[in-house]
This record gives structure tokens, sequence and C-alpha cells, in this order.
């Protein structure tokens, strides 16, 4: 049972309003006329109509209750990472490198540094859009969260929205300054592996430079389905990179070896190298700005440095002849530095696999899609042959100037950065949505034709419901080709990306992380049919910070056992296969457990407890009894399917969900349409983004994708169901996130957003009104509502909802229930909305201008594209302009001073107010939730 609401921290007129949350039966059916949420949302409107309570009261308790949720958020961030104190920290870092030395197969110093490289885990800092609070509230909040006791009162803000969305910059300082965080835990648990090696090794410990752990990430490099970032954007990004890494390195040499004068100097001169190449980047494809850019970077290698290992030598020389207390900080200082090559993070770039097969199709006259699988075997024939004939060309930045492709650049790009910057570092290049082995051998294809097939790991994301079923197909399809396999080898690893959004809102959560595990085991029995068992095979988990996301939502120690779980480990491990794990932190949420140098040593000391635990073999009815989980994860993928197909579940989506969310992240909402003033309708969830989406279905109380068809699924064996849930812990993992889902879902509030937007439900009202214009104004919104149609298609799909949510109230007898505090958002928030549809009502009929008139504005006002209508009135209802005091020779004349100053002050004012406080109540049923989408 979840929390219950306490309603004494409301003044008592306000206790009135939310009474009929309370002592309501939690598993009652939701109808008309008992619905809670409804009673409430219309006590609050009523009174706000009526003035009984007005907006600045509302907004005091509002902010009350976001504060307290924000520390509750910060709780939970404490316990996700398993405390905060430097103390338990260090210890769990001493605790995880006894139990890695213990389970050596011999105890040697180079059992030991086999242990530790190649690299086991990577933290990828990616800028998925998840910047939903101001970066002073971000801060603010992983403060308390590294405090050990929570303080008694959260730090005020009178807002915690952002004021603009994050620009490209902005989300690369704040990506950077997570990184520094990640990379000074890193050092700390290297210091701890180092200091113990020096224990047990003395004689050997200085040579050892152990990268268990790197950071990575794809700030600035991500193109996939954007056009603002140019190649120039992505060159001075990775040069900035470079900078932060030399100036780290420098500042460790400064502290613990300042007599080093000819690395300093060296250090020095390739600093200020390297400033000098970023301040002379393009900002556009200007040819004569590139040329002199070109000349910076071209002919500046010998002092701009273009290999880590340049250094290896001198660092060790200085390790060697230091002082016995500087040679610890000075090993760690050297295994930082060249485990990340020339910047302070791994790079990956991305694009969309439509844009390499677009390249290659006009270099190699390819007329013929992969789409049609009766092309695909002439494809991939015709690509492999092309593979044995591929010859590199030379490439210069007058070549970048002249190639009008995406994947055509981003290669070129590539090969610029490992030519000039650093030339000793793999770059990834993700490929996103990748449906065919076709798509891999064009892009090795491509690779060898800019001569960086060499340093060129090409990964496919596998993110929708085809690839992640026939995933092994496109593997196999790409293992089929000896080219591929002599790339593989020569890389010595193979890497392959999985999308969690994307691939959960088709499907359900629980269902795309089954078929990727399951995904994941056929990789494995396809490598090892293809004798590839002594590469290292590196999984990148694209997942959030959100169940919608993939994230397991109560501790990081499971987050990350959910992600690889246990017995997938073990059977790459029984076949002699290294394993590389890949999580992505992302955006704004993901930066949070990086958030203080407390919480970024808590997550790396978490990561080494899960790297060090030696696998053991252990039991779990999820692979012993295949046919179950099979059937049951079936089971949820087909409801979710069936949802996502519902054309009410379109119109939910997009009848105003889309405006309970701001915009919170730099890439352009290109399927995102709350600021348009000329929205249109979506028909499909396609038409969303999958952050976004997965933020709307919070903001409506109903986590969809976690939750659609899990009803179905335990009804068909409910007895089998109960014994999983007790007796696997891979299972037990997946219905965590069933878990914290129907604690932050509410049936009744989604039936309420649904009378809010059923026509019957305002003509009720209208018959019921007992004043005319009342009246006049519930059947203005009927016939708004009507024109919308969304009635008849949002009753079917949530009759869809409730019906497989009553099937797991019957089946799953301890699944808990909504909170109260949710609740009483919801509802405050619906009454809000109704406030602000009926003073719409009040506009006075205009003049239609451009294509915008009252119609248009009524059914935006519907779809609360509040900005986008005031907009207009402020242009329409002009409030008239400051009276000049100036001489104009005549008879003082008629001055017209805020000739619509009623309507702004009645009507256009109070909408705006209504609108900010509306989006605040999302921010604290985010804060509630714990996440954004």
């Amino acid at each position: 049972m979840a929390p219950r609401f306490d309603l004494s921290v409301f003044p008592e007129a306000f206790q009135a309003f939310l009474r009929p949350l309370l002592n309501t039966p939690e598993d009652a059916v939701c109808i008309e006329t008992s619905n809670p949420v409804t009673a409430a949302a219309q006590s609050v409107a009523h009174a706000l109509a009526t003035g009984t309570l007005h907006t600045q009261d509302i907004t005091k308790q509002i902010q009350r209750i976001r504060d307290t949720a924000f520390l509750r958020r910060a709780g939970r961030l404490h316990r996700y990472v398993g405390g905060t104190t430097p103390q338990s920290t260090q210890q769990r870092l001493h605790e995880s490198t006894a139990q890695l030395i213990a389970s050596l197969p011999e105890h040697t110093a180079q059992a030991f540094n086999a242990a530790l490289t190649p690299t086991r885990f990577a933290a990828v800092f990616t800028a998925h859009p998840t910047f939903a609070l101001d970066n002073t509230v971000y801060s603010a909040l992983a403060e308390c969260a590294s405090q050990p006791l929570l303080p008694e009162t959260a730090p005020f803000f009178e807002t915690h929205r952002r004021v603009a969305p994050p620009t490209l910059n902005e989300e690369f300082t704040l990506a950077t300054q997570a990184i520094t965080r990640a990379r000074d835990a890193m050092d700390q648990l290297n210091a701890v592996l180092l200091s113990t090696a020096r224990q047990e090794w003395p004689t050997e410990w200085q040579t050892l430079a152990p990268t268990p752990i790197i950071a990575t990430s794809w700030v600035g490099y991500d193109t996939d389905g954007r056009t603002d970032i140019g190649w120039w954007d992505t060159l001075r990004l990775r040069l900035r990179m470079k900078l932060f890494q030399l100036e780290r390195l420098k500042h460790h040499l400064t502290q613990h070896a300042p007599a080093a004068t000819a690395l300093h100097t060296r250090l020095n001169q390739a600093i200020t190298c390297v400033c000098g190449q970023i301040d002379a980047t393009p900002d556009s494809p200007c040819p004569q700005a590139v040329a002199e850019f070109a000349d910076k970077l071209v002919n500046s290698h010998g002092t701009a440095l273009t290999a880590a290992s340049d250094l290896a030598t001198d660092l060790q020389a200085l390790i060697d002849a230091a002082p016995q207390a500087a040679q610890l900080p000075l090993a760690v200082a050297r295994a930082g530095f060249l485990a990340h090559g020339l910047a302070l993070a791994h790079t990956h770039v991305r694009l969309n696999a439509t844009q390499v097969h677009n390249f290659v199709r006009q270099k190699l006259d390819i007329l013929d899609t992969p789409d049609n699988p009766a092309h695909r075997r002439a494809l991939l024939a015709r690509v492999n042959e092309a593979l044995e004939q591929v010859k590199p060309v030379p490439v210069d930045f007058g070549s970048l100037l002249g190639d009008p492709s995406t994947a055509g650049r981003l290669m070129m790009t590539v090969a610029q950065i490992l030519k000039h910057i650093d030339s000793d570092t793999p770059v990834r290049f993700l490929i996103a949505e990748t449906e065919s082995g076709y798509t891999l051998l064009s892009a090795l294809w491509a690779a060898h034709y800019f001569g960086i097939a060499d340093k060129l790991e090409i990964s496919p994301l596998f993110e929708t419901e085809d690839a992640m079923k026939n995933g092994d197909r496109i593997v196999e399809e790409a293992l089929r080709s000896p080219a591929w396999r002599a790339y593989v080898q020569r890389m010595g690893r193979i890497c392959f990306q999985f999308g969690y959004s994307d691939s959960g809102r088709y499907i359900g959560q629980l269902a795309a992380t089954n078929l990727i595990e399951r995904l994941r085991l056929r990789i494995h029995d396809l490598l090892a049919q293809w004798g590839l068992k002594d590469i290292t095979v590196v999984f990148f988990d694209t997942h959030g910070e959100s169940i919608g996301r993939g994230a397991h939502p109560f501790r990081l120690s499971d987050r990350l056992s959910y992600l690889s779980p246990h017995y997938t480990r073990a059977k790459f491990a029984a076949s002699g296969m290294v394993c590389r794990e890949e999580t992505a932190f992302q955006g704004g949420d993901g930066y949070l457990l990086f958030g203080t140098q407390d919480l970024a040593g808590a997550t790396v000391a978490t990561i080494a407890e899960y790297l060090f635990t030696p696998l053991q073999a252990e039991a779990d009815p999820v692979y012993e009894q295949p046919d179950f989980s099979s059937d049951f994860f079936s089971s949820i993928a087909e409801g979710m399917t069936r949802l996502v197909e519902d054309p009410g579940y379109a119109a939910l989506l997009g009848a105003f969900g889309p405006a309970l969310i701001d915009r919170t992240g730099s890439r352009p909402p290109a399927r995102q349409s709350a600021e348009s003033a000329n929205r249109s309708r979506i028909s499909h969830p396609s038409q969303l983004r999958a952050i976004p989406n997965n933020a709307i279905l919070q903001q409506l109380g109903w986590c969809a994708n976690t939750l659609q068809g899990l009803g179905a699924a335990i009804l068909r064996h409910p007895e089998t169901f109960e014994t999983f849930n007790t007796s696997s812990p891979r299972f037990h993992r997946a219905l965590d996130f069933a878990r914290h889902a129907l604690t932050v879902s509410d049936d009744r509030v989604l039936k309420s957003v649904i009378h809010l937007l059923d026509p019957d439900f305002w003509l009720d009202r209208a018959t019921h009104a007992p004043q005319r214009p009342q009246r006049t104004a519930f059947l203005a919104i009927m016939k708004d509502l009507e024109k919308l149609g969304f009635s008849s298609d949002l009753h079917a799909m949530f009759r869809r909802i409730q019906a497989d949510h009553l099937a797991v109230r019957e089946a799953w007898e301890d699944a808990p229930h909504g909170s109260d505090r949710l609740r009483a958002l919801h509802a405050i928030r619906i009454a809000l909305i109704e406030r602000i549809w009926l003073l719409a009502c009040n506009i006075p009929y205009f003049m239609p201008r451009s294509g915008f008139n009252h119609d248009v504005m009524m059914q935006q006002i519907l779809c609360l594209d509040i900005p986008g209508v005031l907009q207009e009135m402020d242009t329409i209802f002009s409030a008239g302009t400051t009276v000049s005091t100036l001489d104009f020779h005549e008879p003082t004349g008629l001055r017209e001073e805020s000739l619509y100053n009623r309507e702004h002050q009645t009507i256009f004012i109070p909408m705006r107010q209504l609108y900010e406080l509306m989006h605040e109540i999302s921010v604290a049923i985010m804060h509630e939730i714990g996440a954004f989408g």
C-alpha cells in the first residue's frame, strides 16, 4: 500500500476540496459517478471560479508538495547508489578489490593486470532530452542526496522549471562536468587497485595501468535525427575534450611532479596549440575559415600531440624516478590518461541506417533497398564484392566542404579526428535502426573507403521490434562475410547497442528487455559458431533513469544486474569470451548519478561491485522453465502492440499531453508539436519521440508502456506467476518495474482525463448547471470537443487498459496501488485545465487573421497550446502603448491607453498564470516518479 496523503499539510479550506480523494476503496471500479479525482477537480475548479480559492493559494500549496517530493526524490537517489559517504565508498572499493584478487586464477601481477584490461565497463554520457529542471535545482537535488541525512526542508526555488531549453553547448558543459566527476571517481577506484597491487607485488605494480571502467560520450557527436550539428561543431567539441584531458594531466603533474620540467613544457605547448585550434574552428562551412582551421590542425601534430601513447614512456620514467609518496598518484594519473586517450571521454558518433544506405547507394550505384527481402541476398553479394575491391581515398577539409551526404561527412569527420586529434583511440560508429546485415557491411565499405576501418568500431543499434526478434539474422548476415569477420578479428572486439525507450514503448518495457536478453544469448551462439571466441564483445545498453527507459527503479546494483543478467554473463565467461558492458547515463537525469563527487564515487563503487563479484552458478526458474517466460513476455508484447495500434492511444497522447511537458533538450522536437501555433493531430505514437511519449504517459497518470499486457500475461498462468515472483531473482527484478509503475499510476486519474475530453461529460454538466453563463460555457466546450472527435476512441482505449488492469488486480494480490499525493496533484491540475478552458469561453470574437480564427483558437486551447494562443491574443487584443508626453504641435487629442486592459487582466494574464502553475505540477509529478520520460 502506498503511503497515505496527509491533508493536514493543507489549509482547512483546501482539505475540503481534496477530501473526495480519501477513504475510497483502492480497487474501486472507475465509473463516471464515483471518480474521486473528477470530484476533487471540480471542487477546486468551482472554488477558483467563485473566488473562494485564488491562484496564489494553489501556487503555495503546489510549491509545498513539490518541495516535499523533491526531498523524497533526493532520498531515493541516496539509497539508489547504496549511500554516499566517502568512508563507505572507500570501504566498498577495498572490498571489491579484495574479491577481485581472491578470484584470480593465480596470485600474480600478470593475472591481476589481465583481469583489469581490456576495459570491462563504460559509462556513456548522452544528451537525451531529460534536462527537465533548472540547473540550480539539479545541483541542489544532488547536494541533498549526498548528505548522510536528508535536510528537513528543501531549498526553496520559486520554480523548478528551466527558463529555456538547453543549448547544445550547455548540454556539453553539463556533460563534461559530470564526466569530470566520473573520472575522479574512476581515479579513486584505480588508486585502491594500485595501492593493493603495491602491497601484493611491490616490485611489479609500477608498470600496471588498470582500465576497468572508462567514460564515453556522444554529446555533440550524435547526428541521428538532427541537422543542427555541423561537422565543425563536432570537431570544436572534440578538441575541447582533448584540451580538458591535457589540462587534467597537467593538473596531476603539477601536484605530484612539479620538477618534471620537460614534460610540463611539452604539455603546456600542447595546451596552447589546442587552444589555438579551438579558436580557429569555423562556425560555418566558410572555405577561407576552413582553410585557416586546416592549417592550424594539420601542421601542428608535433606540438599538439596526436596520440596519448607518445607520453607513455615519459610517464613510466616519471613514476619510476618519483619519490615513493608520489608514485601512486602518478600511476593513477597515467592509468586514467592512457585509458581515455586524448579526450576526457571516449567518442561515440551516431547516425541512421538510411543515411548509410543512401551514401553507399550513390557510390556503388545500387538501386535496390534492403527493405525488400527479395533483394537482400543480391545486395549482400554486391556489397561483399565491393568490399573485396575497395581502395581508400584521401580525405582533406576540402572533401568535407564538398560532400552533401550526411554519412560521408560524418565518416570524413571521424577520419580528420583520427588523423589530426587522436590517432590512438578508436571511435564508436553507432547506426540507429539497423535491420539488416547489409547496413553493417555498407558501413564497413564506407570505413574502408575513407581509410579508417581499423579505428572505427561499427555497432548496430537494435531498437525496433523487428530488430529485436531478428537481430540474430542481422548479425549472421554480417558474419557470413569474410570481410566482416576479418574486420572483427583485426579490431579484437565486436560491438552491439540496444535501445530501450523505443522498443519499450512499442512492445512494453518488460517484453523488450526479455527480447534483448534472448538476442544476447543468440549472439553468443553465433560467435561460438563462427569461431570468434578470442574477441571482446561489447554490449551497450542505451537505457535511461526511468522505468520507461529501462532503468530498474530501486537500486543501481539491480539496474546493472537486470540489464546484464548473471546467467548471460556466466554463459559468455564459460565460453572464454570477454564482455564489456556499457551503460548510458542520459541527460540531466543521468548526470544526477554523478552530480556531486560523493554520488559519483558511490556510483563507481556500485559498478565495481558488479564487475568484481565472482560469477557463480545459481538456479533461476526463468531459465529452467523457458516456456513460461517466453509465453509471459510474449503476452505482454501482444497487449502493448495492440494498444499502440489503438486509435484512442494516439488520441490520448496527442490531445493535450505534449503541452503538459516542457521542451527538455537541444534536439529539435521534430515530432513534438506542443509549441506549434498550427498544431496537427498525431495519428500514431511513432509521431512522438520516445522520451516525450513516456513523459506524457507519466503526466496522464498511467505508465502504459510498463503495465499494458501484464494482466493478460498473469492470468494465463497465475500459479506459475506467483512461483516465479517469489523464487526467480530475474523475474522479480522485472516485476519491480511493474511495482513502481503501479505506485505512480492510477486508473481513476486516467479516467478523469478522459472525462475532461468527453463532450458528454460537459453536456451533463450543462444540464445540471444552475446559471445560464455557466451552462453556455459548458455547451461551448462540448461543441468544440466534438470537433476534435476524441471521445469514442478514448473510451474504447480506456476499456482496453482497464480490462487488463482489473486482470492484474485479480491475479496479483500484492500488487501496489497509486499514491494519494499523486492523485491530489493530478486533481488540482485537471481543475486548472478546466479553469483555462472556461476563461477561454470569455474571449470576445475577433476578425480572422492569417488562418487564425475563433475555431482554431478553441481547438488549440483545448489542446493546451496556451503560449501560441496568447501570442496571437497579444496581437489581436493589443494592450496599447505608453502615452507619449511629447509636443505634437496641435491641441491634445484622445489618448487610448490599455484599450483591452480588461481582457488582459481577467482572461489572458490568469490563463498564463494557470498554465505556468500547471507545468509546476508536472515537475512535482516528475519528482514523485523520480525521472523524466
